[in-house]
């Protein structure tokens, strides 16, 4: 080590020990720019009068989904209304050949965008896929044609509260602290069209545990689906807020692993190496420590029924909030890849998914640490007016 500014030494585990002047040059390193437009819409009163449409907007952009790709673009060039399409740039071609997890995560923001609606006295109006419902994969036609009608009778979503305090908590959960059963009754209730069922007993937690890091290792050591999200990560302040999507390596750890060439992206692609190795080791932790489970499934697979799903997925989330409870998608499993294919046919069976019924979700428990929100591209340039 050439000077007590850089990093001294590296613990088992990826701990950094750091010495003189790294508290400052750590305090920096926080992409909070990327996390502006939560800001901007705790920022915004449903009483100003303003068009309704930028309102449920700036909550819709919330939405979770797959990878952190944000895959909307809203039209606004007919007064009133909404215009959804995907954005086709956003593909996750190797781990969602077939667009089911991010039309998810379209619905998720349909419903964000509805509940946002009625906190201005509106009524969303939703007509999906208006020219037809793409398939095998998404297109440009729209995904959903969305009126905003002034609607004295509309009520309020008390789920709406939670809107800023939902994340993803992909942190280590608390193992000293069981899930009640009953507590996930309460949060089935949220759900309106998919099935919910959930798991919180040790054998049944402790083979979904197992059966969910199995297909993890399927993913990580597929070349193809791996470099996909090694693609798209964005490691350190200046890459998050560069570009706000994908999946955020933030902090001064991942970026002192960076400056000490320890996050080289090939390396992260060789499974004979020691950063393949550590990351693993690092990922295990959420295997291990998941509380719970609770998944989703619906009685069909056609894009309307992906829709639903993510209606009822970011749903599921807020009432998962409110209970005080964390959660994360366990995704890997339900892709349908060829090399999945051993992986998805004995997570439904250990889920018991009827023959006709799609998996949609499914998402780890557990008592996390408190954590700071995922980084949003601006409202602005999800919005083209023609």
């Amino acid at each position: 080590m050439t000077s007590r500014r850089k990093f001294m030494a590296i613990l088992g585990g990826g701990i950094i020990v750091a010495a003189g002047g790294i508290g400052t040059w750590s305090a920096t390193r926080d992409p909070a720019g990327a996390r502006e437009p939560w800001e901007a819409a705790k920022a915004l009163a449903a009483e100003t009068g303003g068009d309704p449409r930028i309102f449920a907007l700036s909550h819709a952009i919330l939405a979770p989904n797959p990878h952190n790709r944000q895959p909307w673009i809203a039209e606004l060039s007919t007064p009133g209304e909404i215009t959804l399409y995907f954005d086709t740039s956003r593909r996750l071609p190797e781990t969602d050949p077939f667009d089911r997890q991010l039309t998810i995560g379209l619905g998720c923001f349909v419903e964000l965008l509805a509940m946002a609606a009625a906190e201005t006295g509106h009524r969303a109006d939703v007509s999906l896929f208006p020219d037809g419902a793409p398939q095998p994969v998404l297109d440009e036609r729209p995904v959903a044609r969305i009126r905003l009608v002034a609607d004295e009778t509309v009520q309020r979503d008390p789920l709406f509260a939670q809107i800023f305090l939902r994340h993803t908590n992909r942190e280590a959960y608390d193992m000293g602290r069981p899930i009640n059963a009953a507590t996930l009754d309460d949060i089935a209730t949220a759900v309106r069209s998919a099935r919910l069922d959930h798991a919180t007993g040790p054998e049944q937690v402790a083979a979904l545990r197992s059966l969910t890091w199995d297909a993890m290792e399927t993913e990580l050591r597929t070349y193809r689906t791996m470099k996909e999200s090694v693609d798209l990560m964005r490691i350190g302040k200046a890459e998050i807020e560069a570009n706000p999507d994908g999946i955020s390596l933030g902090g001064p750890l991942n970026e002192g692993l960076e400056l000490l060439g320890l996050m080289d992206r090939q390396a992260m692609l060789d499974p004979g190496s020691m950063v393949f190795a550590e990351g693993m080791k690092a990922q295990k932790v959420q295997f291990d420590t998941a509380m719970g489970f609770l998944w989703l499934a619906t009685p069909g697979n056609a894009r309307s029924d992906q829709i639903a799903a993510g209606r009822d997925y970011v749903r599921m989330h807020l009432a998962v909030t409110e209970a005080g409870l964390s959660l994360q998608p366990f995704s890997q499993a339900l892709q349908e890849y060829e090399e999945m294919a051993g992986n998805y046919a004995d997570m439904r069976s250990a889920l018991r998914i009827g023959e006709n019924e799609t998996l949609q979700m499914l998402v780890r428990l557990g008592y996390g640490p408190e954590i700071k929100a995922s980084p949003r591209w601006p409202l602005e340039t999800r919005i083209r007016t023609a």
